[in-house]
């Protein structure tokens, strides 16, 4: 069984309106269908793909030791997508990484998970 492809990350909160709003500005990513489980959530689309599943929880919880690190989506627009984290207001760092052609724009969503879109390394001279 070789694994081919991450399918999609699932995130709690306790703010599925609100973090869905976020992720459909931020990142264009668009609500869509999700099954009729016994607890609210959205699922969020790349084309046809829900990749950020988010799931209602009552309250925030504490930090249990398990952490993802961080998740990532690849791109290309990134003189766009750099005007559109300034337009909302989303801290960011843009970073090369050493000896690839990818830069990495690395920031947080509104409750604090890591995420980074990475780019060719060409596209950085579009945003000079």
């Amino acid at each position: 069984m070789p694994i081919k492809t991450l399918d999609h990350v699932n995130i709690v909160t306790a703010n599925v309106e609100d973090m869905t709003e976020w992720y459909e500005k931020v990142l264009g990513l668009k609500k869509g269908p999700r099954p009729n489980f016994s607890v609210a959530g959205a699922w969020l689309y790349v084309g046809e793909n829900p990749y950020v599943h988010l799931v209602k929880i009552d309250a925030p919880r504490q930090p249990s030791g398990v952490q993802l690190e961080h998740f990532a989506f690849g791109a290309t627009g990134m003189a766009e997508f750099l005007e559109t984290l300034e337009t909302y207001g989303v801290e960011h760092t843009v970073d090369p990484v050493p000896g690839y052609p990818l830069v990495q724009i690395n920031f947080r969503d509104p409750e604090g998970n890591h995420i980074h879109v990475d780019f060719h390394d060409e596209e950085m001279a579009e945003t000079s």
